[in-house]
């Protein structure tokens, strides 16, 4: 594995209706009536993004990366249109677990800030785990 600490990685988006919280209503109905701004789960979506891009530049094709834990705080609401950046940064690697330090900001504030974990994963013993659970069920 060659990954190591202080490597950084930079994303962007536009926000698009798609990514609005009401865009979640597919999902969840409640959502319909909320107010058309970047939705607090695609938020968290584009900062594994981002973190899993960084890990995928550096691993070899038979391994990946899966989330384990998130700790991420939304402090401002971004509307559609706004670009958003995320920015991450390696921070810890520990055996095969991963730690990056995330900030995303939209064109006028910070409007994410914490902490991200992915697991280093081999994806045919992976694969292999998933497809005796899913046989088991």
């Amino acid at each position: 594995m060659a990954l190591s600490v202080g490597l950084t990685n930079s994303e962007e988006i536009v926000v698009t209706e798609a990514l609005t919280v009401p865009a979640m209503a597919h999902a969840f109905g409640s959502f319909t009536s909320m107010p058309p701004v970047f939705a607090t789960a695609f938020m968290v979506a584009f900062a594994e993004y981002a973190c899993l891009q960084l890990a995928d530049e550096h691993l070899p094709p038979e391994q990946r990366t899966v989330g384990t834990h998130v700790d991420l705080s939304h402090l401002a609401a971004t509307p559609i249109g706004m670009r958003v950046t995320a920015n991450v940064e390696l921070v810890e690697v520990e055996g095969r677990k991963l730690r990056y330090r995330v900030e995303c900001r939209d064109e006028k504030d910070v409007i994410c800030e914490g902490f991200h974990e992915r697991a280093v994963i081999d994806v045919a013993k992976f694969g292999g785990r998933l497809a005796a659970k899913s046989q088991a069920a």
